[in-house]
């Protein structure tokens, strides 16, 4: 599995901490981790939560990643600008039981997680738990079991139903929002190196090459 781990602006200073907890339970089940910053909160490229969503939808949707760990202060707007998207189940995570509970039942590709709010003491423990249980099983196997079908099927609908409720494609989407916008959410010092690397959809990487 490919992770991508994405920082707005207010919480960008805690990059590094965030990066060391996904990275120590990554490198223990033999994921990758891609850190598309923000670095510092000094960064020349800044990233708002809303531009999250939007760099979170460009790597998902054209392969770049199978996975996004992203959030904010509250982590409520980076789920909401992720969820804004086609192609991006984002759960709102502040527990290692929801990380669990969202990875089981709702089978998604992105969390986000709440930087600032009730991040005190044991702030980095708590992150390192929450990666351990998200990533302990595959996804998708139901909790509790005996609820593994009719929870796959509602997935299975969700999916259909985010089809018909998404009627334009992703670059569709995106030529139709403020391009400084846009271009701006691919501004980081390292997207380019991540993203292209491994983009697996022509058309995304096509769009996103001529406005950078």
């Amino acid at each position: 599995m490919r992770i991508a781990l994405i920082n707005e602006n207010s919480q960008a200073a805690k990059n590094p901490l965030i990066y060391q907890a996904l990275r120590k339970v990554a490198d223990r089940l033999g994921y990758e981790v891609d850190n598309y910053g923000m670095y510092s909160a000094e960064d020349s490229a800044q990233l708002t939560y809303v531009q999250n969503g939007i760099l979170a939808a460009a790597i998902l949707n054209a392969g770049a990643a199978d996975f996004v760990v992203t959030g904010c202060g509250t982590g409520e707007g980076a789920m909401l600008a992720l969820n804004s998207f086609p192609g991006v189940i984002c759960g709102h995570v502040e527990s290692p039981l929801d990380a669990y509970t969202f990875a089981q039942i709702n089978d998604g590709n992105a969390i986000a997680l709440p930087f600032a709010l009730g991040f005190g003491w044991g702030g980095d423990l708590n992150l390192e738990y929450i990666f351990e249980k998200l990533f302990s099983e595959p996804f998708g196997g139901g909790y509790p079991k005996e609820r593994v079908v009719p929870e796959q099927r509602n997935k299975k609908i969700l999916d259909e139903v985010k089809k018909h409720s998404y009627r334009q494609n992703l670059v569709e989407i995106f030529r139709e929002l403020d391009p400084e916008l846009v271009r701006g959410a691919f501004a980081g010092e390292k997207f380019s190196e991540l993203f292209f690397a491994h983009c697996k959809d022509a058309e995304i990487g096509d769009y996103i090459r001529s406005i950078l």
